[in-house]
């Protein structure tokens, strides 16, 4: 049964079913668009093992990278809390923008202007054709949870996100929140 909709904000937090598939196991995913053409997300807790100079090396910027999803992981993404220094930013919930004038970001980072608080990027994003979300929502693919952190969720450590949402959603998720990920290791 699903409670909340789909909505930009919300967050889809993957249910334990979702074994093996090695871009949204154990994902919390952040909704920046949803409409009939389709959805667009980010994946908050899945951090690379490279930084932004590693991407844009004329940039000496030490920033953290995250595996935004699946789609198109070959382009940087970002979300942010400074539209006020970001032309063209779209908002995703209060607080929270994504996109922008990507030459304006450059700038920011050349004056070492910007903090692990107030951007994330993302290599590739997470992407739903027109019906498809809400498909996997009727098979219990993603479990929609409201941004309890709100803007605060740039910039956090999420490594353990996924389990501390199964913490909050209790019940039977209880149980998942401190299973191995690969159950073959239980």
């Amino acid at each position: 049964m699903i409670s909340l909709q789909p909505d930009k904000g919300v967050l889809l937090v993957a249910e334990p079913s979702i074994i093996g598939d090695v871009s949204f196991n154990r994902s919390v995913v952040l909704l920046a668009e949803h409409n009939e053409e389709g959805s667009v997300g980010f994946i908050l807790n899945k951090p690379l093992k490279y930084n932004l100079k590693d991407f844009i090396p004329e940039v000496n910027c030490e920033l953290p990278v995250y595996n935004g999803g699946p789609v198109e992981q070959d382009n940087l993404y970002f979300i942010h809390r400074i539209p006020e220094h970001i032309p063209d930013s779209i908002e995703i919930a209060e607080g929270i923008y994504w996109g922008g004038d990507f030459n304006a970001i450059l700038e920011l980072l050349q004056k070492d202007e910007l903090k692990a608080s107030q951007i994330q990027f993302f290599l590739g994003y997470s992407g739903w054709d027109r019906a498809q979300l809400d498909q996997e929502l009727e098979v219990n693919s993603w479990v929609i949870t409201k941004n309890k952190l709100r803007h605060r969720i740039i910039g956090e450590n999420l490594d353990n996100f996924w389990k501390e949402q199964m913490i909050e959603l209790g019940g039977d998720y209880l149980l998942w929140s401190n299973a191995p990920e690969n159950p073959s290791y239980n």
